[in-house]
């Protein structure tokens, strides 16, 4: 794989970012991924994996304003990039491309056709 493809958890966290939208933080991401998929992933991994991700360009990050509801701290907050949804979409094709026509007990049909 080359140094721009995405591993199981960067397309976890590009797809969390996605559905959460403006609201799409660290801890968010983190619920977000559980939540959907069971994974509970760490704090440290999913704080690594974002800074990766906006390291090869698909994320970008600003910090918000602080919030009354955290003791007045700001948040880091992540946005996805069209690099991002490019890369996204290279690796769900792959995904799809690999499990088209498998015939195997277990995987659900719309994973194979």
């Amino acid at each position: 794989m080359s140094g721009k493809g995405l591993g199981d958890l960067e397309r976890l966290a590009l797809l969390a970012v996605l559905r959460l939208g403006d609201q799409a933080y660290a801890v968010s991401v983190r619920r977000e991924i559980a939540e959907h998929t069971g994974r509970a992933a760490s704090r440290g991994a999913v704080f690594v994996t974002l800074d990766r991700l906006e390291r090869k360009g698909y994320l970008r990050s600003h910090m918000s304003e602080p919030t009354p509801e955290r003791g007045g701290k700001a948040k880091r907050m992540f946005q996805v990039q069209a690099s991002g949804i490019e890369a996204l979409s290279t690796s769900l094709r792959e995904i799809r491309e690999l499990t088209r026509g498998l015939q195997v007990e277990g995987l659900p049909e719309w994973a194979t056709s």
